[in-house]
């Protein structure tokens, strides 16, 4: 991809994935250092109780630390695919008897395409992953 094409789409990702950090996986981390707090001041509970005790404390922000990962893989994957596309398009012009900066311009416009859509995806992913989040029990 294309340096600026790529730096566009990194920004607008950080964007997101600090949104989600600030406004959910935050807050949800406090839950849990709150509840663990909680685990270990029950000074009758057992070494074993204290251990799954905290466990369930942690269980939620791990649900969400993955389903943040794997929408961001499959994004990643959806995005990895278009590029592809484009390069055996490029690959197929080039070996067809085109000229290159033809083909880089194509190749360009293509990538470019790509990150377009791609990004006009990220609204409702990011949709999406909020309301997973939501409904993650704490």
């Amino acid at each position: 991809m294309a340096e600026a094409h790529q730096a566009r789409m990194q920004t607008v990702v950080e964007e997101m994935v600090h949104s989600l950090e600030r406004d959910h996986i935050r807050k949800m981390q406090g839950r849990m250092f709150s509840c663990s707090a909680d685990c270990c001041a029950r000074s009758s509970a057992s070494m074993s109780e204290v251990h799954q005790c905290i466990d369930r404390c942690h269980t939620p922000l791990a649900k969400a630390q993955g389903l943040v990962t794997s929408e961001l893989e499959k994004f990643q994957d959806r995005l990895t695919r278009c590029t592809m596309h484009c390069n055996d398009k490029a690959k197929d012009l080039l070996d067809s008897g085109a000229k290159e900066p033809a083909v880089r311009s194509l190749l360009d416009r293509c990538v470019g395409s790509c990150v377009d859509d791609h990004i006009n995806l990220i609204p409702s992913m990011t949709r999406r992953i909020k309301e997973h989040l939501d409904s993650i029990e704490q």
